[in-house]
């Protein structure tokens, strides 16, 4: 390279342009990668590389379960699915390492005021489509302004931007008075705008945020942190209940599939109601009842196949087989995951993928703990806690919006900058 070029710099400034771009487009975040992929792996240095890699041991906890991933091929039938998979997983083996060698202390708040200010034009956006001073476009529609990605995606990231500004603004003790109220008003209004949107994980992730920094602010008080959550969550969650009507619709659709669930399959198995078929597709044929079904089923793939299991790729046809088997379930759509993380990788990979897979998060809370750092600390214990819960209701390091932002932020939140 030319000595006039400065890498480190331009890495830098790519890393800033990437941290802006994530939440906005799919083409611009995979533009600036390509690039900062190709400065990696012709810039030399592989050796000091290659060693800061391997005395991280997220780095290696990461970089093993993707590995599982190639060798759960060799027992995958659909290998072109199975390679899909594994496509869908190099962010844990490409991405991550190349990323964790190259982010800097000192940019880390480049970073993420990068990160909050595409958050803030999403949220604009999404406004003014809400207030229909926008004609939708994309994703986005009046009842569900989100957009530049699906809600799905929207709200956990969304949600993680609220807790970062929150962090903010209970935590650094610098912020002047104006910035302490931008920065007030601005998680205020993040808040509205995930409550008028439809992600319902991600509202339960952001209960869970609330909830994480109510036992940071209060530290080791463990009791009055628990009585100020018990008044707290439930006074959100009522007056977002009660204030969107979305929200509202959300919750109810939610806890009427949740309850009628049986009794839809029952209805259908019987045929003793006329309107059968409606109650059939009512408490069945819905995101909540999908997702039931689909745990099941996942369950019954992980019981035949507990250690290793049914290989990379072969989800998909191993779920179409169960399916096809059950009268209750046989119209149901086919899927390709189970929309739950942890059924994902259990069903592929089995108890050995879960562990390994579970490691990674294990070895982010362990460094976190013993950070000096505050924003280290707080933000490297809240990440994998919150998508410990997400991952609940969705595959949220299968997608490319939510498995970017993780792995970006874990690149430089699990990092011992004072290593040489």
């Amino acid at each position: 390279m030319s000595p006039h070029f400065n890498l480190d710099k331009t890495y830098q400034f790519l890393l800033i342009i990437l941290a802006f771009l994530m939440p906005l487009t799919v083409f611009g975040a995979n533009l600036i990668i390509v690039l900062i992929c190709v400065l990696w792996l012709i810039s030399g240095h592989y050796k000091y590389k290659c060693q800061q890699i391997i005395s991280n041991k997220l780095m290696l906890a990461s970089i093993i379960f993707f590995l599982l991933h190639l060798v759960g091929l060799i027992w995958t039938e659909d290998l072109s699915w199975g390679l899909h998979i594994v496509h869908k997983m190099w962010y844990f083996i490409g991405l991550f390492p190349i990323l964790f060698t190259i982010v800097r202390k000192d940019y880390i708040k480049h970073y993420v005021f990068a990160f909050l200010i595409a958050i803030a034009i999403t949220e604009v956006v999404s406004y003014l489509v809400w207030f229909e001073l926008v004609v939708p476009f994309k994703n986005a529609t009046v009842s569900n302004p989100t957009p530049f990605m699906s809600h799905i995606s929207y709200n956990p990231i969304i949600c993680f931007a609220i807790y970062l500004v929150s962090e903010e603004i209970f935590f650094n003790k610098n912020l002047n008075k104006i910035q302490f109220s931008f920065y007030s008003f601005f998680a205020i209004t993040m808040t509205i705008n995930m409550f008028i949107t439809g992600g319902r994980a991600g509202q339960v992730m952001f209960f869970a945020a609330i909830a994480i920094l109510v036992f940071q602010f209060f530290n080791k008080e463990k009791i009055k942190s628990l009585l100020v959550i018990i008044f707290l969550i439930p006074g959100i969650f009522f007056t977002a209940y009660q204030a969107s009507d979305m929200f509202k619709v959300r919750v109810n659709s939610a806890i009427d599939d949740v309850v009628n669930y049986e009794l839809g399959i029952a209805t259908y198995e019987q045929k003793t109601s006329k309107d059968w078929v409606f109650d059939y597709v009512k408490h069945i044929n819905t995101p909540v009842g999908e997702r039931l079904t689909y745990a099941i089923y996942s369950w019954q793939m992980i019981k035949l196949n507990p250690i290793i299991g049914v290989g990379t790729g072969d989800f998909k046809q191993e779920y179409k087989k169960i399916s096809e088997r059950s009268s209750t379930t046989a119209k149901m759509p086919n899927t390709t995951h189970p929309h739950n993380m942890y059924n994902l990788v259990l069903t592929q990979l089995g108890i050995i993928g879960f562990i390994s897979f579970l490691s990674i998060f294990y070895y982010q809370i362990k460094i976190a703990s013993a950070s000096s750092s505050r924003f280290m600390r707080h933000v490297g214990l809240a990440l994998p806690l919150l998508f410990l819960v997400i991952m609940l209701a969705d595959s949220y390091l299968l997608g490319h919006y939510t498995t970017l932002m993780y792995i970006f932020f874990s690149s430089f939140l699990y990092k011992d900058f004072d290593k040489p």
